[in-house]
């Protein structure tokens, strides 16, 4: 059995993965324009991301990972290939972010606010920040790709989530860029330009999964990808909605997340 990947399903899956990679520009806009970051509103919106990606990890790609994998090994030897793949994917954004220390990790919470404190301080230039964020949303834009891959009702809601994902990071790159350089513009740019590690991260997984594209191989890669998207709710999203905002009102973008994922997988059957 194959899967028949054609051309203009590549083509949209990259154009999903560039929209929700270049969305940290739209961050950077925010820390250049905005007085005062909205802090509910981006709570709210980081446990919407968490939830989405959450759910459709659990309720839709794991699932349909296992189908691939038990089709070919059998229920009991698929299930383990299915572990596996899902730890392996959590263990590999996990090293990533082991790899970028702490005091330059973009993920760090800033609000726009910082833009004018003036005590802020950097250990690295702002090349630095952009580019560890850049290493960082590589195995996202492989996520991102190989989600779009899978039918549009998971496409289109990851893509959301991811974009929304990166709009802080945007924020989170272009204050102590901002401050490097004293320049508003080069904030911009490199916030904007480190979003394209996610259509490079996709261009990774073309050139070297669909040459080769099997059900064992798009159940392991489902199942990879889900360990990283769910790393990324627990580990980034909701520390990151709890930060900004109220602990209810990050449960409550959680919740509704999976509600409007359930809701959206539930209209495409």
């Amino acid at each position: 059995m194959d899967i028949t990947i054609t051309h203009q399903e590549v083509l949209f899956a990259f154009f999903l993965t560039t929209i929700a990679g270049l969305s940290t520009g739209i961050g950077s806009l925010i820390a250049l324009i905005a007085k005062k970051t909205n802090t509910n509103f981006l709570s709210i919106s980081l446990g919407f991301s968490a939830g989405i990606m959450i759910y459709v990890s659990f309720m839709e790609m794991m699932p349909e990972a296992l189908q691939n994998l038990g089709s070919i090994y059998g229920e009991k030897q698929g299930t383990l290939f299915l572990i596996i793949a899902f730890f392996a994917g959590i263990a590999i954004i996990n090293l990533i972010d082991f790899m970028i220390p702490q005091s330059i990790n973009p993920h760090e919470v800033q609000g726009v606010e910082d833009m004018d404190d003036k005590t802020l301080q950097m250990k690295r230039t702002g090349i630095v920040v952009a580019l560890s964020i850049a290493i960082h949303n590589f195995p996202e834009g492989i996520a991102t790709f190989t989600s779009a891959l899978t039918s549009l009702d998971v496409a289109i809601p990851i893509t959301i989530a991811i974009a929304i994902h990166n709009i802080p990071e945007g924020i989170a790159v272009a204050v102590p860029i901002y401050h490097a350089t004293g320049s508003r513009k080069k904030a911009f740019w490199y916030s904007f330009l480190s979003g394209l590690s996610e259509p490079a991260g996709a261009l990774l997984a073309y050139l070297f999964l669909m040459h080769y594209w099997t059900p064992a191989i798009n159940g392991i890669v489902l199942a990879a990808v889900s360990g990283i998207m769910v790393f990324i709710s627990l580990d980034e999203l909701l520390p990151s909605a709890e930060r900004y905002g109220k602990h209810h009102l990050s449960i409550i973008g959680l919740v509704a997340g999976m509600f409007v994922m359930a809701i959206s997988l539930f209209l495409f059957i």
